[in-house]
């Protein structure tokens, strides 16, 4: 059953009554409010331009347990040679537009809209989006941004404009070790090549209940 939201009550239904395909609600809009009681909740907006905006609680997880990311020998030797230059939260605005611009494989125009834009800035200056941002001579070449549930990172998007910038912020963020997992939401074949498992959505919720870390 997928539940209509009300524009004016920020609340969700419970997580477990999600479509097997982890559509949960409809509706509703994306006020930091609303995105942060979603994310605490296991539940994440997944839309296109002309679509209402639909809530998301799949039934299992795709996540990175940062201990067990996987590390090429030839991605070894980039992250020895520090390869590239990595910040974080420096350039929030500029990783969430390059990942809005990078095409999907099936996939007409982009799910990351300027009104998604908008509220992950937002949510980017209350302190609970957060980015990851490669640099090679000066120049932002890739990056990754998401949302931090206490020791949880949920992972929203990544971009590379030159080869492996992407897997350096993924696995840098890993090597920060601030982090129990990173949420992945959905799995896909690059994730599962860089040690992507799965796992129940009992057991994820158990995750955000973590101890508090910083970015």
């Amino acid at each position: 059953m997928v539940f209509k939201l009300d524009d004016n009550e920020i609340v969700f239904p419970n997580p477990a009554l999600a479509d097997s395909d982890g559509l949960l609600a409809i509706g509703g809009d994306l006020r930091p409010e609303r995105l942060i009681l979603a994310y605490n909740n296991g539940i994440f907006p997944w839309f296109s331009e002309d679509d209402p905006i639909c809530w998301y609680a799949p039934l299992e997880r795709c996540v990175i347990f940062p201990e067990h990311v996987f590390i090429s020998k030839s991605m070894s030797k980039l992250l020895q040679r520090n390869a590239f230059s990595v910040t974080y939260d420096q350039s929030f605005k500029e990783v969430i537009e390059n990942c809005a611009k990078i095409g999907r494989r099936d996939q007409d125009g982009t799910w990351i809209t300027g009104h998604m834009q908008e509220a992950y800035i937002e949510l980017h200056k209350c302190g609970y989006a957060h980015s990851v941002e490669v640099w090679q001579d000066s120049h932002l070449v890739g990056g990754l941004y998401g949302v931090q549930v206490n020791d949880v990172f949920c992972g929203e998007s990544m971009f590379s404009k030159v080869s492996n910038a992407s897997k350096y912020a993924l696995i840098s963020l890993c090597q920060r070790k601030k982090y129990s997992i990173i949420d992945c939401q959905l799995p896909n074949d690059h994730l599962m090549s860089l040690g992507a498992e799965m796992i129940s959505s009992e057991e994820y919720l158990g995750y955000l209940k973590a101890t508090t870390s910083g970015m």
